[in-house]
């Protein structure tokens, strides 16, 4: 068959990909790690985050996961977070914990929370407290065991994250008062899980990384179940 489409490449595209070279994102993550250490990997409200620190800091949150929260390969852990720099940690972090990753849409209804969490059973969420109090409507409906909350300015360095923290929560008011008995600072999960070992986990092309939610627009939304080997090939 004449591949004609492959002369609309541009140059330096390949024609083939190996998906076969990284058998995780783990390990592709890894790999980008070791070859840009110190190259800037995120950047948010005047941080950035370097692969090095984003290494090291995913590894502390996956200790914690592994250890504190005695969390194994395939649990479920949501993220309800807007574009911060806590969403790479514990994107990261989890995946090196071998768990699967739920991506939740911060402007759910309780509701629409409640299917997605119970759904996909799962068992921890990383939630930014202005959706707390959304969270907390539902929690007892859902098989949530552990909840770990943190703030806008949480990963800024001080005074800058005091301030921005202060200002989010009394001036703008966009902190919606809640109680969620047992919940836990983003932070200070980082802090518990450095001082704990992480065991590797050893995950292959099968093993699930996401359960990405449709949008629900004919029905209730559906987890898309995404692989370590849909993703590398994705990348690739």
């Amino acid at each position: 068959m004449d591949r004609f489409w492959l002369n609309s490449y541009p140059q330096g595209v390949p024609a083939r990909i190996d998906a076969d070279h990284f058998a995780s994102l783990v390990e592709l993550f890894q790999d980008s790690v070791e070859r840009f250490g110190e190259r800037p990997a995120f950047a948010n409200m005047g941080r950035t985050l370097s692969f090095r620190e984003l290494d090291a800091l995913s590894r502390d949150f996956a200790g914690f996961l592994q250890s504190r929260l005695g969390l194994e390969r395939g649990d479920r852990l949501a993220i309800m977070l807007p574009n911060l720099l806590q969403y790479p940690i514990a994107l990261f972090g989890a995946l090196r914990a071998g768990l699967t990753i739920v991506n939740v849409n911060p402007l759910y209804t309780p509701r629409e929370l409640r299917h997605q969490l119970s759904d996909s059973g799962t068992t921890t969420i990383v939630i930014l407290e202005n959706f707390a109090h959304v969270l907390e409507e539902c929690l007892a409906q859902t098989p949530v065991k552990t909840v770990i909350t943190t703030r806008m300015g949480d990963l800024l360095p001080f005074p800058k994250s005091t301030i921005v923290n202060l200002v989010v929560k009394y001036v703008k008011q966009l902190v919606p008062a809640f109680h969620i008995a047992g919940s836990i600072r983003f932070n200070d999960a980082l802090s518990q899980g450095a001082s704990e070992a992480l065991q590797p986990v050893e995950l292959s092309h099968d093993d699930l990384a996401f359960l990405q939610y449709t949008g629900g627009t004919t029905g209730v939304a559906k987890g898309a179940m995404l692989t370590h080997g849909n993703m590398v090939a994705n990348v690739e």
